[in-house]
């Protein structure tokens, strides 16, 4: 039974160069895993209070949205760029010479209406205008 024992220790001996090995990996692989979980609670803790403010919205949005509609989304998302330099480039300057055009569209209107008034005054054309003035009120442009 001595030399069965002395069998296993002798065996034990020369497998201990390889279980240091392991363990040497294994204690490697822990700091790793020490580190990688140190860099995950900080995420977890620096994003739980959004998280927590958003789960209703996505667990809404989860619940109701249809994935043509985020194939909608994706579409429009695509177009931003283009989109953006349009309105940049051919929108924003006629909004912005809006304001020096505004005092002269009420002039053009002013104008409009003392020709009118003038045309309604020359005899005959009365009827006229009163059959245009009544078209447009039924059309509800009056």
């Amino acid at each position: 039974m001595l030399e069965r024992g002395a069998d296993s220790v002798e065996q034990l001996l020369s497998a201990a160069p390889r279980l240091v090995g392991l363990l040497a990996d294994a204690e490697q692989l822990l700091a790793r895993v020490d580190r990688l979980v140190d860099r995950l609670t900080a995420l977890v803790d620096a994003t739980e209070p959004a998280l927590v403010s958003l789960q209703p919205t996505l667990e809404r949005l989860a619940e109701t949205t249809d994935p043509r509609e985020v194939d909608s989304l994706v579409g429009l998302v695509d177009l931003l760029p283009s989109l953006a330099h349009k309105m940049e480039v051919d929108v924003v300057p006629v909004l912005d010479s809006l304001s020096t055009v505004a005092p002269d569209v009420h002039d053009l209107l002013d104008v409009t209406r003392e020709l009118n008034e003038m045309l309604g005054a020359v005899p005959g054309l009365g009827r006229v205008k009163k059959r245009i003035d009544e078209e447009q009120l039924a059309e509800g442009r009056g």
